[in-house]
């Protein structure tokens, strides 16, 4: 018995210690794949580019495209149509986003704003009932709940900027899927199942999503969407102005005007996407570039990021009581300062430089306890100055020429407010209630908002969305973004530090179980996967802990290290995928 038990022991003795085994593929070989055999996750290999989107058929669409000599922008272009199709609680024509670009041979980083605008009717109080409380059925459902869309315009600006194909050949895989039909998938099944009731109110919705007696379409049923097909036609024959000024804007307009929406062919014909200054911060030795307002997301990153810089969070440990601690308190402040400065910059001084201040970071680092939980109610927004849903969905792309693109758009609510525009098959988002329906009142997720982000006619509602492109020596290193409304900001940041602070690769990345706290309401969620021995220790610190209804976020993530790309879609996520080119 003594022998065996030697035996056993030489032998993981040896296994552990010998660097052959310990590092696949270490010693610096481009176009080798470097595992450890330590890692429980290992993400999917690509040699000439990877997709990988919420959606597999969609991610399969974009590295086609990459076969066929498109780059990324052509191939995130692509993915975006593609969603409408095959993901349409959330992949959308109908909705609006924010889009992230490295272009490598410029070495040149570009945002792009194509989210939603308040039709020129809109006004602050249009929620509000007499006695001035929030109808929040209001701002959740039905036309009146739906901006201007913005997903075409954003798109067709960063084709024809960015791009290298034609718009018509860059919708047509998401035109045959929308023609001939997939075959019913496990979790749009179960998601049209789940919110059956409410699509099947709306005449349009019911005859594309169910059978005419009303039935659901059973798995590996062919599911064929002719009126979305006709939009994405007509779109891929006039461009743009085929969906804000033609047939497309004109039935949009005319089943607002059916249902009591306020969005007029002077709206749809008045929408422009934006090209913003990317944000841009510092981390030990990379660049992290992500969305500015009016997204939240990366302005908040950012921030949170420069306040704990200076922390040896990898000495703490990863997921460790004294590093949640950090990041609860630091996310706490963060959210804090989202409700009061964030909103339009094109209609609010927005202050991102002093937000994302290494001062800044370092006056309210210093006021984060050691060893004791703040409580939020003590907790303000902390500058001084002299003057989202987990419905959303999020897709990345890497090419072989070093360029890259992050893309996060939504409906807001899984399939927005419900409503498909009679006669195109795109379905309708509900993001005015992402603005601030009554200032210090919270949205949908919980979230407060001030005057900042109030309804005004033409402005863009407030978002969470956080498209990051993380740069090592000027070159893209790893891509990353999430769905999950007011949880992106705090799962994308846990996936940055999980690579930079933590040394993990694309799929261990986002499997690693995540925590979220969002200021109010003042309480911590915390997945599966965090020890009873670490929730006790921040119980006892003064944490309250929320029972978890749903996981945070669903990540998908590119890594590009020594000539090889390594992808991964969510592991909370049925049927998402990563696809690599090779």
């Amino acid at each position: 018995m003594k022998s065996k038990i030697l035996v056993l022991v030489t032998f993981f003795a040896g296994f552990v210690v010998s660097p052959a085994l310990a590092q696949m593929g270490d010693g610096g070989a481009a176009n080798t794949p470097r595992l450890n055999t330590t890692d429980r996750f290992v993400p999917v290999i690509g040699r000439n580019g990877m997709v990988t989107s919420r959606e597999k058929m969609a991610s399969q669409v974009g590295a086609d495209i990459l076969k066929a000599g498109g780059n990324a922008v052509d191939a995130g272009v692509a993915v975006g149509f593609a969603l409408a199709v095959t993901y349409p609680q959330a992949g959308n024509i109908g909705g609006g986003g924010f889009m992230v670009i490295h272009l490598a041979e410029e070495n040149k980083s570009i945002a792009i704003d194509y989210r939603e605008m308040a039709p020129s009717r809109a006004h602050r109080d249009m929620y509000l009932n007499e006695d001035g409380s929030v109808d929040n059925d209001r701002s959740k459902y039905g036309a009146l709940a739906a901006g201007v869309p913005g997903t075409v315009a954003g798109m067709v600006h960063a084709l024809e900027n960015y791009g290298t194909m034609s718009l018509a050949e860059v919708i047509k895989p998401a035109y045959d899927l929308a023609n001939d039909g997939f075959p019913m998938y496990n979790y749009l099944q179960s998601s049209l199942n789940g919110r059956k009731e409410r699509l099947m109110e709306n005449e349009a919705a019911a005859k594309v999503f169910y059978k005419a007696d009303g039935s659901s379409y059973d798995y590996g049923e062919v599911l064929k969407q002719k009126d979305l097909a006709w939009s994405l036609k007509q779109i891929m024959d006039g461009g743009k102005d085929a969906f804000y000024k033609g047939e497309i804007a004109k039935r949009i307009v005319a089943d607002q005007k059916a249902h009591g929406g306020l969005i007029m062919m002077d709206d749809m014909a008045a929408y422009v996407a934006k090209e913003r200054p990317a944000i841009v911060g510092e981390y030990k030795g990379h660049k992290v570039v992500t969305m500015p307002p009016p997204s939240s997301g990366g302005v908040h990153l950012v921030q949170i990021m420069n306040m704990l810089e200076n922390d040896n969070l990898k000495e703490k440990g990863h997921n460790s009581a004294a590093t949640l601690h950090l990041y609860i308190e630091a996310m706490r402040q963060a959210y804090a300062d989202r409700s009061k400065y964030l909103g339009d910059p094109d209609f609010s001084d927005v202050p991102v430089a002093e937000l994302t201040s290494k001062e800044y970071a370092a006056l309210t680092r210093a006021q984060i306890p050691t060893d004791k939980s703040r409580r939020s109610t003590d907790v303000a927004p902390a500058l001084n100055l002299i003057a989202e849903s987990p419905d959303t969905t999020h897709y990345s792309v890497m090419d072989k020429h070093g360029n890259a693109v992050s893309n996060t758009y939504t409906l807001n609510f899984s399939y927005g407010n419900h409503m498909m525009a009679e006669g195109t098959g795109i379905m309708m988002n509900n993001e005015m209630d992402d603005f601030s329906a009554k200032p210090g009142t919270p949205n949908g997720y919980g979230l407060i908002g001030g005057e900042a982000n109030s309804v005004q006619p033409k402005k863009r509602p407030l978002s969470s969305m956080t498209p990051t492109i993380v740069l090592k020596d000027d070159k893209p290193f790893f891509v990353t973004g999430s769905p999950g409304g007011s949880t992106i900001i705090t799962v994308v940041l846990q996936s940055v530090f999980n690579v930079l602070e933590f040394d993990m690769n694309a799929m261990h990345a986002l499997a690693a179980p995540r925590i979220h706290h969002q200021w109010l309401p003042d309480a911590v969620m915390v997945e599966e996967g965090v020890s009873k021995d670490t929730t006790d220790i921040l119980k006892n610190m003064g944490h309250v802990l929320a029972p978890m209804r749903f996981t945070l976020g669903s990540l998908s993530t590119i890594m590009y290290r020594d000539g090889i790309f390594y992808g991964a879609s969510d592991i909370r996520s049925m049927d998402s995928g990563a696809v690599g080119v090779d």
